[in-house]
């Protein structure tokens, strides 16, 4: 498999992809517990990243709304599996951040072993799309979701966010040592996808990765 810094999309799944999240978005439910999942009706992917890596930011970006996914300066606010419904097509699920050290031990064994069976056990859930924080690159509670996701035989893309923060011989260094790490990893998806939520770079290119598990409308 050829791993590269980015992935080429065309134009007509770009603007099919602008169709799909200009549609309607509507939050369904919180998941504390795996008997509170949604009948596995439609294709899902799902969000994961660190604490504050931008997650909430970056899917109200997505989908062109403030308000969508809860934004906080709090760190570990997001603590249960929370879906949004994506056109009918498509189901959105934003996962509790990870490697936070002021949440109890307690807390993240329980958000890890949530986690871990949603993923091993959702036949709908079609990817995994990891958001990284371009300003410091892969960290060990990263590789630790890696080799999580890798042992559930779940596919993951890795989406680097807040480039508009980054200097581009930095980016050059942190994209390179990315794709080295995901060469380990029989799960990862070969390409990266740089965005910017706050100044719309790669957000189109995120959709398009995106809307391609959607089911046909």
């Amino acid at each position: 498999m050829d791993f590269d810094s980015q992935e080429d999309f065309t134009p007509e799944q770009i603007e099919a992809a602008r169709v799909l999240f200009a549609g309607p978005c509507d939050f369904m439910l919180g998941v504390a517990h795996l008997e509170q999942l949604p009948e596995a009706a439609l294709p899902e992917v799902a969000f994961a990243g660190r604490s504050n890596v931008g997650k909430s930011t970056f899917i109200n970006a997505l989908t062109g709304r403030n308000s969508l996914a809860k934004t906080s300066n709090t760190p570990g606010r997001t603590q249960q599996l929370n879906y949004f419904n994506l056109g009918d097509a498509l189901h959105l699920v934003d996962m509790p951040g990870y490697g936070y050290a002021k949440v109890s031990k307690s807390r993240r064994d329980e958000w890890n072993a949530l986690i871990f069976d949603f993923l091993r056990g959702r036949p709908t859930l079609q990817c995994v799309f990891m958001l990284i924080d371009s300003r410091h690159g892969v960290k060990d509670s990263d590789i630790e979701l890696m080799d999580m996701l890798d042992k559930a035989a779940v596919q993951y893309r890795v989406i680097l966010t807040k480039t508009d923060k980054t200097k581009r011989s930095d980016m050059d260094k942190i994209t390179a040592k990315t794709i080295e790490i995901l060469k380990n990893h029989p799960a990862a998806f070969p390409h990266l996808i740089p965005t910017s939520a706050e100044k719309g770079m790669g957000m189109p290119e995120a959709r398009a990765a995106i809307a391609g598990y959607a089911s046909e409308i």
